[in-house]
């Protein structure tokens, strides 16, 4: 607890241009709970490693990430938006954490599997190890709450138990977060593809909606949108295209599944396509205007990567001392 409000944690990989999925699935949900809880949402630029990157486009993209972040609606004085690799804390619990967990957690990662078979020439140990980084994120801030889609509930899994191995040995260090998922927009299918989620890493082009795509673009990708058999607007397990169109239309106006059902009765794909492309083409203007505009302001954007990174560091560093006398490290002579 900071202030008497929850701490929740989350954040993003610094690499490519974050997706509607993306936004629906986390971003736009995190500015809804500003005011809610105490928020730290970092620009994983460390977990970003995993992947061989190419240097200059690498700072460029978490520079850019962390602009979305403010031009989405995270206000940097409400919430602690940082850089993952400029608090050193990180990587000095996530060793720590390293030695209390065991190898049969972490060979039962299946997102490990899934990337592994996709990068089969750079199976590295930061890939196996990214679980207990992830841990590390998360337990430096005492965090109570994590945002998580499904694919993710695994990673809070392993690292629940890794705080709960630690506190049995050495009492009460850290809190043992739980998962917070949103009710509605938690994934966003492909628009190609709609059994897969949409990726920043899709080859096809028309599968995935990016946050800085322009209007034309936009309605274009939704016009060529995979639907299903019928013409029928309808949410059911037997129709997954038409339905993740109604879950980003529910997301982006609020309404429900019903209501849409009932505003595109008799209506065919086409029309409803159309719709859902134009709402969301308006929904990102006023985002990717900000965003333009923040590029610009250099001096505002670092002002707030530095005082950010200060705080983040702050409470990172009071975590980490306590871990580092518990478990029987040398302290540190100040």
């Amino acid at each position: 607890m900071i202030n008497d409000k929850k701490v929740l944690y989350s954040g993003m990989q610094a690499t490519g241009t974050l997706t509607l999925g993306n936004y629906l699935g986390a971003l736009k949900n995190w500015v809804s709970i500003s005011d809610e809880y105490e928020c730290f949402y970092g620009v994983m630029d460390l977990h970003s490693l995993t992947i061989r990157q190419e240097p200059a486009n690498f700072r460029k993209n978490a520079r850019n990430l962390y602009a979305l972040y403010v031009a989405a609606g995270l206000d940097p004085e409400k919430n602690c938006l940082y850089y993952q690799s400029h608090v050193s804390a990180h990587a000095e619990l996530g060793w720590i954490l390293d030695c209390f967990t065991y190898m049969g957690e972490l060979n039962r990662m299946t997102q490990f599997k899934d990337k592994a078979a996709k990068h089969a020439d750079n199976i590295n140990a930061g890939l196996y190890t990214y679980p207990v980084l992830m841990a590390a994120d998360i337990l430096l801030y005492q965090a109570d709450l994590v945002p998580v889609g499904v694919d993710q509930k695994q990673h809070l899994e392993i690292c629940r138990d890794i705080a709960e191995r630690f506190n049995n040995l050495y009492g009460e260090v850290f809190t043992i977060p739980e998962a917070y998922i949103p009710e509605a927009g938690a994934k966003i299918m492909s628009l190609q593809e709609p059994e897969r989620k949409m990726s920043k890493s899709d080859e096809n082009e028309n599968a995935t909606v990016r946050l800085l795509d322009d209007t034309d673009t936009v309605i274009r990708k939704f016009k060529r949108a995979v639907t299903d058999s019928g013409n029928e607007v309808r949410f059911s397990e037997d129709k997954p295209g038409v339905s993740n169109l109604m879950t980003i239309y529910g997301c982006v106006t609020g309404k429900t599944m019903e209501e849409i059902e009932k505003e595109f009765d008799g209506k065919g794909y086409g029309d409803f396509k159309l719709a859902v492309g134009e709402c969301v083409a308006d929904e990102l203007r006023p985002l990717q205007e900000r965003y333009y505009a923040l590029l610009e302001d250099k001096t505002y954007i670092e002002k707030c990567i530095k005082e950010n990174d200060e705080k983040a560091q702050y409470f990172a560093n009071k975590t980490l001392r306590k871990v580092q006398k518990k478990v029987g490290l040398t302290e540190r002579i100040r």
